[in-house]
């Protein structure tokens, strides 16, 4: 029982990760049809913003501050400078554009930080809490929490702002929104902001339990579209729910076969999700925008 209840705290606490990076891909994707496979860069720009702005002396509540503008400012820059000229362009276009963003983003993060592994210190010490015999790292409540805050101020943003609602109406037909005044050039813009800070994050209260360097974006991005593809591509609650369920596979898998296999699952999940329902869990029917 002990043994089970390590291996599920342990997934919620990656899956946890998971659904972050999988929320950003959503985003992202419900605002511009685009599938921003530098997702997985803003977690390390967060990550690694944050160590070393905390090893030139400041406080870690600061640094993570600085780093999430930081990241924000990076992913304004990622529409700007590379989605807005290429409007119109075809899927794969715009697919290959975000690869090569998170090949220069890695290249640059290798130039202006280093190679190394690097971690926070934990925000509130190293000391397990045992439950049930089971150990959770006190680090784990932070990301639980940090993800469960961060999921229910989006709902209040797109639900109860009228920016949010600017959102939803992008996201539904971007021609409708701006025949009733919408800017949707900066709710793309908007949504590239809310990801990069959603990625930031992620990476910062990640960084003490799983270290952070210039090149974790790769895997984070495949794993956060694994999550995202299981939950259903474009659906909040499905990028949630995908990402929770992705680590708890991952865990289980690990546990019970072999952590040699823990990163195929991803690859297993994708492909079973494009064979068995390509809507994923909680997708909606593909339909046609006019």
């Amino acid at each position: 029982m002990s043994e089970l209840l390590q291996f599920l705290f342990s997934g919620l606490t990656v899956g946890a990760i998971y659904a972050l990076v999988a929320l950003g891909f959503t985003l992202v994707y419900r605002a511009s049809d685009v599938v921003n496979f530098a997702q997985g860069e803003f977690v390390m720009l967060g990550g690694m913003t944050t160590v070393f702005l905390v090893q030139l002396g400041l406080p870690i509540p600061a640094a993570a501050v600085l780093a999430v503008l930081a990241t924000i400012a990076v992913g304004l820059l990622l529409h700007r400078l590379a989605i807005e000229p290429a409007r119109g362009a075809g899927a794969v276009t715009l697919v290959i554009i975000t690869i090569g963003a998170s090949i220069f983003l890695r290249g640059a993060a290798q130039v202006v930080f280093d190679k190394q592994l690097h971690q926070l210190p934990a925000f509130s010490g190293d000391a397990p809490v045992t439950v049930l015999g089971a150990t959770i790292l006190p680090q784990s409540f932070w990301i639980l929490g940090g993800t469960a805050a961060l999921v229910v101020l989006l709902w209040a943003f797109i639900n109860r702002t009228l920016v949010g609602k600017a959102v939803i109406a992008t996201a539904g037909n971007r021609l409708a929104a701006r025949l009733v005044g919408i800017d949707t050039g900066r709710i793309v813009g908007l949504s590239f902001a809310l990801s990069a800070a959603i990625g930031a994050v992620a990476g910062i209260l990640a960084a003490p339990i799983t270290f952070t360097s210039y090149d974790i974006g790769t895997m984070l991005a495949l794993k956060g579209f694994a999550a995202a593809m299981l939950g259903g591509m474009g659906s909040p609650v499905g990028a949630v729910a995908g990402g929770l369920l992705l680590g708890l596979l991952e865990a289980l898998g690990a546990g019970y076969l072999s952590s040699t296999y823990k990163d195929a699952v991803a690859f297993v999940v994708i492909l079973a999700v494009l064979f068995a329902m390509p809507n994923g869990l909680f997708g909606e029917a593909v339909r046609e925008r006019v």
